[in-house]
């Protein structure tokens, strides 16, 4: 599919086209940053974008909002380590400044990369789906201290038939 979007030497600016054809409220706070928060089901996230012109890189992360009621961390860590081995794409982390699960991903950018835009919105719907099907994980562990493994058990489970 070739974009519709004349080539940019920032990608910022592909992202705010994104942004605003999906009527999201966005918040540039740099030429090369850019901030939305987007509603989830389980609660808001916050997807940031940010610009690396030395490195020709664009880092996407989106931010989930759960309160770390955790002292040991081991068992975050854990959980990252479990969640991140069935990733294809894009990793979780854990932000220690915010105290908060991340995902994250890097593209570099080529503005003759005609496919950029569509490459864009592909992994901007995967950082939010991952964020959605994770936050239940994350909050159970981080909030209620359950083992990583037994708050995982139940994706694990593969359904047979119909109900």
């Amino acid at each position: 599919m070739v974009s519709t979007i004349p080539a940019a030497n920032n990608p910022i600016d592909v992202v705010e086209n994104i942004l605003s054809r999906r009527a999201y409220e966005m918040e540039r706070r740099s030429p090369n940053e850019v901030v939305v928060e987007v509603q989830g089901r389980w609660n808001d996230m916050l997807l940031f974008f940010s610009w690396e012109e030395t490195m020709h890189c664009l880092h996407i992360s989106c931010l989930l909002n759960i309160e770390d009621k955790q002292k040991d961390h081991n068992k975050i860590f854990e959980l990252l380590a479990l969640i991140n081995d069935d990733l294809w794409i894009g990793h979780f982390s854990y932000w220690t400044e915010q105290k908060m699960p991340v995902f994250r991903h890097a593209m570099f950018y080529n503005q003759d990369n005609h496919d950029f835009y569509a490459q864009l919105t592909n992994i901007m719907d995967i950082a939010i789906k991952e964020c959605e099907r994770m936050y239940p994980i994350f909050n159970i562990v981080m909030t209620k201290g359950l083992d990583p493994k037994q708050a995982l058990y139940p994706m694990l489970m593969r359904t047979s038939g119909q109900a």
